[in-house]
């Protein structure tokens, strides 16, 4: 099972939880989650108006084996306009632009989402339940 928490945050509100967004999913293979500003196909939705952030940001997807990995899906620009950056127990690394990366299996730890040009983020939260 991989759970989802999800916050987004402008530099007004560092440290509030208001508005938190949960999401879980079995650990089968080929099951999906998605982050982004499209709601008909992203289970965690960003802002509308956060630009920063493509329709479909992030994808977490169940390989065979049961374990998950974190993709950041290239937008229609050349070059994001955010920063990618997961961390895990005392490991902390950029996530590069349409890159893909293995989670810890039955870990838990945080990717951000960092505007490049602005103080917002968007902060997913993951546990990996094995």
């Amino acid at each position: 099972m991989l759970e989802l928490t999800m916050v987004t945050v402008s530099g007004a509100d560092a440290g509030a939880t208001a508005g938190m967004t949960l999401a879980e999913l079995p650990s089968e293979p080929g099951a999906a989650l998605r982050v982004g500003r499209d709601a008909a196909v992203c289970r965690l939705v960003t802002p509308e108006d956060w630009l920063f952030v493509s329709r479909v940001h992030l994808e977490f997807r169940c390989g065979p084996d049961g374990t998950w990995q974190l993709t950041w899906h290239r937008g229609s620009q050349p070059d994001p306009a955010s920063e990618v950056r997961l961390t895990y127990g005392p490991h902390a690394q950029a996530v590069g632009y349409g890159a893909t990366v293995p989670l810890p299996r039955g870990g838990a730890g945080e990717i951000v989402v960092q505007e490049r040009s602005g103080p917002r983020s968007v902060n997913v939260g993951f546990f990996h339940e094995v």
